[in-house]
Formats: C-alpha cells, sequence, structure tokens
C-alpha cells in the first residue's frame, strides 16, 4: 500500500485556498497509485487559528469545506485535520479533529487527546480533549491517526512526558500496524533532530512505522518547517520531505528501505531559509507585494535587506539610507555598496536638517539642559516617520531590523527604529546574526566586509559604539539566553561564571523594557523562547529581579 504524506502550506481562514491546495494535493497522490493521503493538522483552516476558533460562523465555514473536500476527490483515502464541535454538554466547545474521508463518506473520526498549554500553544483555550484516538483499516492494515503533540508523551525524551496518558500505548492495544501523526509542529533551533529522536523512540517501543505529516509555511511569528518524515518498526529515517517549502512523500508498506542519515545543513543555511520563508509568507499573505527597509549600514540591517531580497525579488525591495550627522561615510558607502550587490531600489534621505529644525523648534523647552538620549531619539523618530512615509506611499512593508540581544535589552527607540510591520530577525541574537553574515557571504561578498568586520554603533552621537551601554555581544547572548530561554535566576547565571555587576545589569534592562516589546512589531521566532505570543510578562511590576 502507498501512502502519500502531503506537505502543504496552509493561509489561516482562507479556506478555498486550504481546500485547492488539498485536492490537488490528493489528485497528485491518486495518480501516483497511493491509496492513501494524509494532511497536516487542521489542514483546512491553517494553523494557528487562534481567537477565530470563539466565531461560530468561523467552525461552520470549517465544517462546510469539510463536506466540500469530501465530495470533491474519489478514489482515494484522506486524512485531514479539521476542528469539530464538541457533541458532549461538558466542557469546551470544540475539538481538535482528524477525518477518513473516502468518496463522500466520512468513515471515522479522531479528536486530539493532549492539549498543549505551553509557550507559543493556548489549546486548552479552545478545545476539549478526546477520550480516543482515531483507527481505521485498509487493505488489512490497522491504521493509527494521532495528532501533533499527542506523539510528544513517549517518556524517555527532554522535557517529556507532560501527560498522566499516551496515546501511543493506547493505540498499540488496539492493535494498529501503522501510526500516522498529523502535526502543526512550529520550527525552533534543532528541533527537527528531537522529533527525529520522539519518532524513533515511539517506532522502537512499539514496533510500528510511523508516517509524520507536519505544516510547513509562515503563520505570523511561527515558523513552520515542514520536515514531514518515515520511521520504520525499526526506528530507522527511511523518508523525509523537504525543509521550508512544500512537499509530498510517498511510502510503499511493501518496500525496503535504506536508512537515512539526516543530514542536518549548517544551522546557519537552514535558519536563512526559514527567516527566508516567514519573511514571504508574511508579506505575501498579508497582501503585501513590497517591502522597504532603513539600511544603516551595519550588520542587522545589511541582514534583513539580504532575507528581504530572497523572500521578494531585488525588485520588490527598497533599502533607504537616512545618514545623520553622526552617520560617518563608511556607513553610507556600506548601505549603497550593499544595495549594489543585491541589485535592490536604494534611496538616501539625509536627515540632518530635519533633526537641526526639532532641535530649533524644541530649543525654548530644552533651554539650559545637555543633549542626552533625548537627541539620540528624536533621529531614531525622524527615521522612521520617513520610512512610515515611504511604506504608505508606495504600499510596501516596513520591516524592522532589531535583534534579539537588542530587543532584550532594550537598546531600541519606540516609534522609531523599532517602526515597521515584521521585526525580521528580532529572535536572531547578535552574535548568530554576524555567523549568517559570513554565511552569506561564503561564496562572494554579498554584506561588505567592512560591515561585519567594524565595531557595531547606532552612530547617535558622536564616537559611539553598542559597547559603550552593553556588554561584549559573546557575553550579552551568553546571559540572554540563560535568562529569557533557560529561565534561570540572576544567581543562577553569575555561578556560571558571568561577570555579577554585569549580569545585574542585563537582568533590569531585560525586564524594564518589556514595555518596549509590548509595543514591538510581530517577530519571526526561531529559539524555544521569543519575545512574542509565547512570553507573557507584566509590565506594571515590583523592582525585585527574579
Amino acid at each position: 500500500m502507498k501512502i502519500s504524506i502531503c506537505q502543504i502550506n496552509p493561509i489561516i481562514g482562507d479556506f478555498n485556498h486550504n481546500l485547492s491546495l488539498i485536492i490537488d494535493a490528493a489528485e497528485k497522490a491518486k495518480k501516483s497509485g497511493c491509496k492513501l493521503a494524509v494532511f497536516p493538522e487542521m489542514a483546512l483552516m491553517g494553523y494557528p487559528p487562534r481567537d477565530l476558533l470563539e466565531k461560530p460562523a468561523f467552525i461552520d465555514a470549517n465544517l462546510k469545506y469539510l463536506q466540500k473536500l469530501n465530495l470533491s476527490v474519489e478514489g482515494i483515502y484522506i486524512i485531514s485535520g479539521y476542528v469539530d464541535k464538541n457533541p458532549e454538554k461538558i466542557g469546551k466547545n470544540l475539538i481538535n479533529s482528524v477525518a477518513i474521508l473516502r468518496d463522500g463518506h466520512m468513515l471515522g473520526r479522531g479528536v486530539k487527546m493532549l492539549l498543549p498549554s505551553y509557550d507559543v500553544f493556548d489549546e486548552t483555550r479552545y478545545f476539549e480533549p478526546a477520550m480516543e484516538s482515531l483507527v481505521f483499516e485498509i487493505k488489512g492494515k490497522k491504521i493509527g491517526v494521532t495528532i501533533c503533540e499527542d506523539i510528544w508523551n513517549i517518556g524517555d525524551i527532554e522535557e517529556a512526558p507532560r501527560y498522566h496518558t499516551d496515546p501511543v500505548a493506547a493505540l498499540k492495544k488496539r492493535g494498529i500496524d501503522i501510526l500516522i501523526n498529523i502535526s502543526a509542529s512550529p520550527f525552533t533551533l534543532s528541533k527537527a533532530c528531537r522529533r527525529i529522536s520522539v519518532l524513533k523512540a515511539a517506532s522502537l517501543k512499539y514496533g510500528i512505522p510511523i508516517l509524520y505529516c507536519n505544516q510547513v509555511g509562515g503563520n505570523d511569528d511561527l515558523l513552520f518547517d515542514g520536515s514531514s518524515m518515515v520511521v520504520d518498526r525499526h526506528g530507522r529515517l527511511i523518508l523525509m520531505a523537504k525543509e521550508f517549502e512544500p512537499d509530498n512523500i510517498i511510502w510503499d508498506s511493501e518496500k525496503d528501505y535504506d536508512e537515512l542519515t539526516y543530514s542536518n545543513v549548517h544551522e546557519e543555511e537552514l535558519l536563512l531559509k526559514g527567516l527566508v520563508m516567514g519573511a514571504r509568507d508574511y508579506l505575501k499573505k498579508c497582501g503585501f507585494k513590497k517591502a522597504i527597509l532603513g539600511l544603516s549600514g551595519g550588520i542587522d540591517s545589511s541582514l534583513v535587506a539580504v532575507i528581504a531580497k530572497l523572500a521578494m525579488g531585488r525588485e520588490n525591495v527598497m533599502g533607504v539610507s537616512l545618514p545623520s550627522p553622526f552617520t560617518s561615510e563608511i556607513s553610507r558607502e556600506c548601505a549603497r555598496k550593499l544595495a549594489e550587490n543585491l541589485g535592490i531600489d536604494f534611496r538616501e534621505i539625509p536627515i540632518t536638517g530635519m533633526f537641526e529644525s526639532y532641535k530649533a523648534a524644541l530649543s525654548p523647552s530644552f533651554k539650559g539642559l545637555k543633549e542626552d538620549v533625548t537627541e539620540e531619539n528624536i533621529q531614531a523618530r525622524i527615521r522612521g516617520n520617513i520610512l512610515m512615509a515611504l511604506s504608505n506611499k508606495f504600499n510596501a512593508l516596513l520591516l524592522t531590523t532589531g535583534n534579539k540581544s537588542e530587543t532584550a535589552t532594550g537598546y531600541c527607540t519606540l516609534y522609531g527604529d523599532m517602526c515597521g510591520g515584521l521585526a525580521v530577525i528580532s529572535d536572531v541574537p547578535k552574535t548568530l546574526c554576524y555567523r549568517l553574515a559570513r554565511h552569506i557571504n561564503r561564496e562572494q561578498e554579498i554584506i561588505p566586509s567592512d560591515v561585519i568586520n567594524r565595531p557595531p554603533s547606532a552612530e547617535l552621537r558622536h564616537n559611539q559604539r553598542d559597547q559603550d551601554t552593553l556588554p561584549p555581544y559573546d557575553i550579552l547572548d551568553g546571559i540572554v539566553e540563560a535568562a529569557v530561554e533557560k529561565n534561570l535566576s540572576q544567581d543562577e547565571i553569575i555561578a556560571m561564571g558571568y561577570d555579577s555587576n554585569i549580569v545585574r545589569d542585563v537582568m533590569k534592562r531585560i525586564v524594564f523594557n518589556e514595555h518596549k516589546r509590548r509595543q514591538a512589531a510581530p517577530g519571526l521566532k526561531i529559539t524555544s523562547k521569543a519575545f512574542g505570543y509565547g512570553r507573557r510578562y507584566p509590565i506594571a511590576r515590583g523592582r525585585e529581579i527574579y
């Protein structure tokens, strides 16, 4: 029996689009001789729909399109995720479901048993958990279907088990021959290896092949890498779909396969592909065809410009240099050279005159007061206004260019360099930005070498350097990772060998800049804990640092 694992890129709430993706993939699977086509979790509506689930009309539309799907394809079994209404009077109104369809008939329905409610996941807000998973039979093979989290409770993987029940163990007791898991599992660095470990552990423990079908694409801040795969009953990885693009793989139950050695490409290459996909999908799914960004001649804006060009094409990207009295000639030249290397539209709009006008208008109120961060922020906000004006005029989405190190410590200006619709690298630490830049330049110089080699500076005052305010980035990034991703306390981080004064200063900056992050553009999540939907801290709070 041949089974097609169909890795599609749905648009949340675009039922027509998603239905066409499913129908097209199912028809191709049928032509390839497959008996069954498998699609991801919530394939009809896209994941995560979040509070769209609270709209009854949205739920009704998803059920209507499930019926359309059922009537649209003949001659092949289809497994697809969708959302159903809870038939019970007790509990949440909805259930996260999967259906097995064939020739206008729903042959069975299953429900997700384990509902994640950590980090970016909030499924207990909407769904009632199931008591039993879907089991059906095709050509003498008994097949069990679980949904995403249901497979992550194997028990011998880091951070697991989270739950008292193991849906896979329950399915094994029901005598299944094959396990299928449909997922919408977001990407983070190193997650692909963890997924493979989970599937291998389950297949070895229960002696069954596992077919894993994951969503691909960018939906708001989340990146879905796909990486659908098949692990045989001996725990061997035998098939794997592409990363960060739609794909399908066909498994033949009667065929012998060689084991795949998972080729974990350079982390930088994987991350670059994910950021490009995330930026492209965010722009296109939001209806934008063009992107715009400020080019400072620094590492961050250079990296975002490369991502934008790869995502949207050079003809759809505008880079704008906005030199002030403190902008060095080398920064202006680096911005210009980068734009030439990328072939993108380049503009230079000096802001010195506007800055002087601001200072003149404010001079009566500021009389007798020294210049300080106020004047630095005015420059950033002038730039933000100009970039937003260009964004409006050309209907181009403004991309912000701040990295995770700056976002963590508040080394950014509200309504200035934080202006924009998407924070492309807000979850990428500064040290990783440099690694990405060197990876981009591995074959030829795209990002000018001066951008990479000279000390980073905001250039908002004479002879300014980032390290005037922040510790060296290799130290800062280690502290931020420990505090944000690992939730370690001040004392625990100091015990790791970091200077106590630096740790206390960084921790204060992280805590007291929550108000800035709350007002930031959504950013693409690539680490286990990003500043966004999955990290919820109060703004108004005591001064104690935990």
